[in-house]
C-alpha cells in the first residue's frame, strides 16, 4: 500500500510492508488486512490458491528462445511452478508482487529472485522519468540495493491508484466482510456454546421461590443424576419439570452468514462464487461458470504478460487453455465439432488434437469407413441363388 512521503527529495512516495508503519495507519482510523491474517480464512486461501495455481499452470510463450529459458526456470532455489506460483499467490495478497534479475554484464538473466513486499521499497524519481527501487535482500553478503532501475525489477501490478506505478491489495475491499464474518462467528460460537452448555429448562413448580444458590445446586444435582444413570431415562416428582432445548432456525441462519462472506470474496477476486463450493446461479451451466472463470483469470494474465513484454524485450504470449481445460476435453469437443460442420478436414482435426497432446503422435491412419463399411459387408443370402440360376440358364441356352 502506499505511503506518502513528503520529507523525501528525491521520492515522490514510497512502498513499504512495515508494521509499525501499518500499526501507525490503523491507530490514525485507517484498516488494513494483514496476509497472514487473511489466509487464516478459509476462502481467502481457496481462492488465493487456485488463482496462483492455475495462474501458474497458463503456458507463457516467448518468440526468443532466452526469454522462454528464464520464463520456465527463472528461480535457482525453487522450480519454475512453484516460484510462479509464490509469485501469483504474493500478486493476489498484495496487489503487487516482485522479482529481482540478476544479470550478467551482457544484460543476460542468469535468475530471478523472488522478494517479499516488505523487502523492496518503490520511489519515484524527481522528474517523474521512472521508478528506482530499495531491496533489502535476505543474504547478509548482499544486504541492501539502494536505486536498483527498474529494468531489474519484475514488478507485476493489478489495480493501481498511481496511475500504474503500484498496485491495490484486493484484501483492502474485504476490511467489512471479514469484520462481520468474524463477528457472526463469534455470535454463531457463543450460540452454539450456549445451546450446548444449557441442554434444558428444568422449572420447580408449588413452592417455587428459590434462591440463585439452590437453583444452581439443584441444577447440578440434576445433572449428577443424568451422569449417574448411565443415559437411561430421568425420574422427575410432580413438584418438576424438564423441557429439553433445540438449536433454533435462527442459530441456523447464523452458520448461513459464511455463503454470504464468500460470495462477497468471490466478487472481489473475480471469479465465480461457485468456486468457492458456494451454490452460485442456479441457472447457470458448467460450460458457463467454466467461461466466466476463464474470462477472470484471463484479467490476471494480461497484468502478467505486459510486465514481461515490457522487461524482456520480447513478444509474451499466454494459453489458458491448460489451466481451464486440463483434460483437454472441451478442446476435442470444439474440434470434432468444426470437423463435423467441414470447416476442418478430418486429417486437420487429428493434427490439432495430436498437436495439443490430447492424440499421441503414433496413431494409425485412419480408414475410409465407406470402404471398411463395404468390406466388412457379408454377401447377401440370395446372391449365389441368382448367380446360379444365371449359370443355369447359360448352360441351357447353349
Amino acid at each position: 500500500m502506499p505511503i506518502f512521503n513528503f520529507k523525501s527529495p528525491s521520492a515522490a512516495f514510497t512502498v513499504s510492508d512495515d508494521s509499525d508503519a501499518i500499526n501507525f495507519l490503523k491507530s490514525n482510523g485507517n484498516q488494513y488486512v494483514n496476509a497472514d491474517t487473511a489466509l487464516q480464512n478459509s476462502d481467502i486461501y481457496s481462492i488465493v490458491m487456485q488463482l496462483s495455481g492455475d495462474l501458474a499452470t497458463v503456458q507463457y510463450k516467448a518468440n526468443m528462445p532466452r526469454a522462454q529459458g528464464i520464463i520456465d526456470n527463472p528461480s535457482a532455489t525453487a522450480n519454475g511452478h512453484a516460484f510462479w506460483q509464490s509469485m501469483f499467490a504474493q500478486l493476489m495478497l498484495a496487489g503487487e508482487c516482485f522479482a529481482y534479475r540478476w544479470r550478467n554484464n551482457n544484460g543476460v538473466d542468469l535468475r530471478w529472485e523472488y522478494l517479499r513486499p516488505s523487502q523492496v521499497s518503490t520511489y519515484l524519481l524527481e522528474d517523474g522519468s521512472g521508478l528506482v527501487y530499495t531491496v533489502t535482500f535476505d543474504e547478509p553478503e548482499i544486504g541492501i540495493k539502494e536505486y536498483v532501475p527498474q529494468s531489474d525489477m519484475i514488478h507485476i501490478r493489478l489495480l493501481s491508484k498511481t496511475g500504474g506505478m503500484t498496485g491495490v491489495s484486493p484484501l483492502s475491499a474485504l476490511v467489512n466482510e471479514l469484520s462481520i464474518k468474524d463477528a457472526s462467528d463469534d455470535l454463531t460460537i457463543n450460540a452454539l456454546k450456549q445451546s450446548i452448555i444449557s441442554p434444558g429448562t428444568l422449572s420447580i413448580k408449588g413452592s417455587g421461590l428459590l434462591s440463585a444458590k439452590q437453583k444452581a445446586a439443584r441444577s447440578r444435582q440434576f445433572m449428577g443424576q443424568i451422569s449417574n444413570s448411565n443415559n437411561g431415562p430421568i425420574v422427575l416428582d410432580d413438584l418438576e419439570t424438564y423441557t429439553p432445548l433445540e438449536i433454533k432456525a435462527n442459530v441456523a441462519t447464523l452458520l448461513n452468514q459464511v455463503d454470504w462472506t464468500s460470495t462477497q470474496i468471490a466478487k472481489v477476486f473475480g471469479v465465480p462464487d461457485s468456486y468457492l463450493n458456494g451454490q452460485g446461479d442456479q441457472q447457470s451451466s458448467l460450460t458457463m461458470i467454466k467461461g466466466m472463470y476463464a474470462n477472470a483469470l484471463n484479467r490476471y494474465v494480461k497484468a502478467i504478460v505486459s510486465e514481461m513484454d515490457s522487461k524482456l524485450s520480447a513478444n509474451i504470449t499466454a494459453d489458458i487453455r491448460p489451466a481451464v481445460d486440463p483434460l483437454g476435453d472441451d478442446f476435442a469437443t470444439l474440434v470434432a465439432s468444426m470437423s463435423r460442420d467441414k470447416m476442418l478436414a478430418p486429417n486437420q482435426a487429428v493434427w490439432m488434437l495430436q498437436y495439443d497432446g490430447f492424440l499421441p503422435d503414433g496413431i494409425p491412419a485412419a480408414i475410409d469407413p465407406v470402404s471398411q463399411q463395404i468390406a466388412a459387408k457379408p454377401p447377401s443370402e440370395g446372391g449365389d441363388t441368382e448367380n446360379d440360376n444365371s449359370t443355369n440358364q447359360g448352360s441351357n441356352q447353349q
